[in-house]
């Protein structure tokens, strides 16, 4: 299985570029992981703008890739929940496991219906945020499925 993290926008501030290469590091010590930055839109009304972007996104998206999409409304899983999911995502065989985030506005209705919502809280985070909170959560996740004691 390989990892791929997709977002809209540059990484921009060095904190979240410092934690982005972190945690892609210490993911990469458990499987391929790829990362992609996707133009983001301008100068468009918001609906237009997460069309363009989702239109964007799916190029990166293989056919039978196992696609989760970050997204407010999403469920909420706490982390040993999660690692289980990745665990047998990886158990199973699946190609790839895709992780996609949104723009400022999220994604079109046609492109949330692609994959799985996942929340990563009830709060809402910029979407510089999310990537490296992410990151971690996908580290998290193989340090429980290894029993290292990271997680407690």
């Amino acid at each position: 299985m390989k990892i791929k993290v997709i977002w809209i926008g540059k990484s921009r501030d060095p904190w979240v570029k410092d934690a982005i290469d972190e945690y892609a590091g210490r993911i990469r010590r458990y499987m391929p992981l790829e990362l992609f930055d996707i133009r983001d839109e301008k100068g468009a009304e918001a609906e237009e703008m997460r069309r363009r972007e989702c239109e964007r996104l799916e190029k990166h998206i293989p056919a039978g890739a196992t696609v989760i999409l970050l997204d407010e409304r999403g469920e909420q899983l706490d982390s040993p929940t999660f690692a289980a999911f990745v665990g047998k995502q990886r158990d199973y065989a699946v190609g790839e496991l895709i992780f996609a985030i949104g723009g400022a506005y999220g994604f079109s209705e046609e492109f949330r219906r692609r994959g799985m919502l996942l929340a990563l809280s009830k709060m809402t985070f910029t979407h510089q945020m999310v990537r490296p909170f992410l990151l971690e959560q996908i580290y998290r996740a193989f340090t429980i499925l290894n029993k290292e004691p990271y997680h407690h």
